[in-house]
């Protein structure tokens, strides 16, 4: 049971690994993105997408963790 765990584990992520690869290769146009008036330079829009789900995965954590020891502090002063 243990070694069938593993190698489902590795299927898995040979098939991610396949997936973000396609991706990459399928999305190599290049793109300039404009926010609040700043142009951006020429990157491939697959980077682009891979480093806003990054920044993400950064700043999603780092916002609730926030929120959370904020919200601790107010039960804290009502009790």
């Amino acid at each position: 049971m243990r070694n069938l765990k593993r190698i489902l584990l590795g299927v898995f992520i040979l098939l991610l690994v396949l997936v973000i690869l396609v991706f990459i290769l399928e999305n190599q146009q290049s793109v300039a993105l404009l926010f609040l008036g700043w142009s951006g330079p020429q990157l491939p829009v697959s980077l682009v997408v891979v480093v806003a789900l990054l920044a993400g995965m950064l700043i999603g954590p780092v916002f609730a963790w926030f929120l959370g020891r904020s919200s601790r502090s107010l039960r804290k002063r009502s009790v």
